[in-house]
């Protein structure tokens, strides 16, 4: 008898010895994939922050164009009003059409400051390409985060149920996160744009 209990306590303990080394496993895994989580969530964050900062110089830009607009329209208006109500022929109204459309041509186009309209327009678009790319990344960085969130619920089912099949799916769920994580990183646009 006693050896039959020797052999059940030798048993009982090797499978709590088995058991104890797969849940060190399994913590392991969910240390690891809360390790990505939290690069990928202050990385999004990043990207976020960068995408906001250039959706507001892209608004200022915009801002200046239109008063850069605003300022050419009403110019011309004072031209017009100027040409039905005096004699254009005079030197001296010449001179004055003659610089304001020197100004209204300067505000269309001004390469040495980059401050004219169409220097305003291709600075504004640049920035919004820009803004659009940080955006496509932050979206991936949250796709990555979910992924990697999915994979620490399944590792937690396994710890709770000892299933060690969902530990095979958390750890796919957690290397599928980390592929989109890095390819955020690198910016590798055929995985952003497989995400949009």
């Amino acid at each position: 008898m006693s050896d039959a209990m020797e052999e059940v306590t030798h048993e009982a303990t090797h499978e709590a010895a088995h058991g104890n080394r797969n849940s060190k496993l399994i913590g392991l895994l969910i240390s690891v994939l809360a390790l990505f989580l939290a690069v990928s969530e202050m990385l999004g964050k990043s990207s976020q922050t960068h995408a906001l900062a250039l959706n507001i110089e892209a608004s200022d830009t915009w801002n200046f164009f239109q008063a850069k607009t605003i300022r050419q329209t009403m110019l011309r208006a004072n031209m017009e009003s100027v040409k039905l109500q005096a004699d254009v022929s005079k030197p001296e109204v010449e001179k004055q059409m003659a610089a304001w459309q020197a100004t209204i041509d300067r505000w269309e186009s001004e390469p040495s400051t980059n401050e004219g309209r169409k220097e305003l327009v291709k600075k504004a678009k640049e920035i919004e390409t820009k803004r659009d790319g940080y955006l496509e990344q932050y979206h991936a960085y949250e796709f990555a985060s979910l992924l990697i969130q999915l994979g620490i619920v399944l590792s937690s089912v396994t710890l709770l149920t000892s299933i060690m099949w969902f530990s095979a799916g958390s750890i796919g769920l957690g290397l599928a996160g980390l592929a989109v994580l890095i390819g955020a990183y690198t910016k590798a646009h055929f995985l952003l744009a497989l995400l949009h």
